[in-house]
């Protein structure tokens, strides 16, 4: 063991990486964000085997946080405790991206918007397919999951997204859903539900404001898209 004046050798590294963090921020490479984030739930051990080790099993950062606590501990030296503290950083993540677009105009905070639903759900492992709620203000009244399903599939229902809609006084939605695959580009079923949505609820007078679907490599708005 090291002498009381013999500090492990990555302590150093640690002070060098803080240093570093606080020049660059969040322009390090992923698996040194990860560090910094290990510090405090590792205190003494090097963490920089197990960071590169997390990326490279579930491909970066994002990822990373986004993965169930049983996937995170199959990797060697990731324990309960240390699996909880990457799911709370997640969990302040979404909190931060959600507080950017409370009490705002969505229509005109798009790309507040688009930052909250990629840490919502475009990492997640199995498709979500969310509503957003919207006020004669186009302000969030409530932001519900409708269905969680397989890796390529959710059941939604449309009858029930207006029902919904009506109970919560919503003048407009937005949709959003996540393609756990990462290809963002909509498919034919995509596209069949959104205009089955938005018949059923034209006669109620609820605008569907877009349908945006996440993946890891960005995001598809069916309105920019002109497919309905």
């Amino acid at each position: 063991m090291p002498s009381a004046k013999e500090a492990p050798h990555y302590h150093g590294h640690r002070d060098r990486l803080r240093e570093k963090f606080a020049a660059v921020g969040d322009a390090l490479p992923d698996y040194e964000l990860l560090e910094l984030v290990l510090f405090r739930a590792i205190p003494r051990r090097d963490v920089k085997p197990l960071a590169k080790a997390l990326v490279a099993r579930f491909g970066s950062f994002a990822e990373v946080l986004s993965a169930a606590p049983a996937r995170l501990m199959e990797v060697e030296g990731v324990s309960a405790g240390v699996a909880a503290d990457l799911k709370v950083i997640e969990a302040a993540g979404r909190r931060l991206a959600r507080g950017a677009i409370r009490e705002r105009d969505l229509l005109n905070s798009w790309s507040a918007l688009h930052d909250y639903l990629r840490a919502t759900m475009a990492f997640a492992p199995r498709e979500e397919f969310r509503v957003l709620f919207l006020d004669k203000r186009n302000q969030l009244i409530a932001d519900e999951v409708q269905g969680r399903g397989t890796v390529d599939h959710t059941p939604v229902y449309p009858r029930e997204v207006a029902r919904r809609a009506l109970e919560l006084s919503a003048t407009a939605i937005i949709l959003a859903h996540n393609h756990p695959s990462g290809d963002p580009n909509p498919s034919a079923a995509d596209v069949a539900m959104t205009r089955e949505i938005v018949s059923v609820l034209a006669p109620l007078k609820i605008v569907v404001h877009d349908h945006v679907i996440l993946g890891r490599n960005g995001h598809a708005s069916l309105k920019g898209l002109k497919l309905f």
